[in-house]
């Protein structure tokens, strides 16, 4: 009687934290813009205004802005996961140059990694149809955030590629929050 009762208790507590996943993931595209808004506000904060010595430096990355696009609503929510990690690993090296304020940079590091673990929960990571085209969008991104990753080492990691990465990831967070906004 005993071990039947147990099994019952097993039973409904994987059945109760299903329950759960499934409503955090349903409420996901608004957690998404609160964690977007606070991460734009906290990107805002670790840094002052934009160092007039590094607007020669200018950079151009090209975001590529159709991953963001396509039809189904699984790959975008894959694409959106993957910027996140690419963000996350990014800030998560050789920061102490770009003398932000360090609490603002954990409250936007910890944002990401929420966001992450909750993304991953709920993104289904079945081999589906669609899944030539999330290859070719984490392919795209993989590029893209190499190509922001290479401009911090060309630049030793100084104050201005700091600055100019920052800016982009501000850049990367609004279009993920326009895409989601669509959704």
């Amino acid at each position: 009687i005993m071990n039947a009762f147990g099994l019952i208790q097993i039973g409904l507590m994987l059945s109760s934290t299903t329950i759960i996943s499934s409503l955090q993931c349903n409420h996901l595209p608004l957690q998404r813009r609160k964690v977007i808004e606070n991460s734009l506000r906290l990107l805002d904060k670790m840094g002052k205004n934009f160092p007039q010595q590094c607007l020669r430096e200018k950079m151009s990355f090209r975001f590529p802005a159709q991953v963001l696009q396509p039809r189904q609503k699984e790959t975008v929510g894959v694409a959106i996961e993957e910027i996140f990690q690419h963000i996350f690993y990014i800030f998560s090296k050789n920061v102490t140059l770009a003398a932000w304020d360090g609490a603002a940079l954990d409250q936007f590091q910890n944002g990401l990694y929420l966001q992450i673990e909750q993304l991953e929960a709920c993104v289904i990571k079945k081999h589906t149809q669609h899944h030539r085209s999330k290859e070719v969008s984490r392919l795209k991104l993989k590029k893209y955030f190499h190509k922001i990753d290479c401009f911090l080492k060309d630049k030793q990691h100084d104050l201005c590629s700091w600055e100019i990465s920052r800016a982009e990831m501000r850049r990367c967070l609004q279009l993920i929050d326009k895409a989601t906004r669509k959704l």
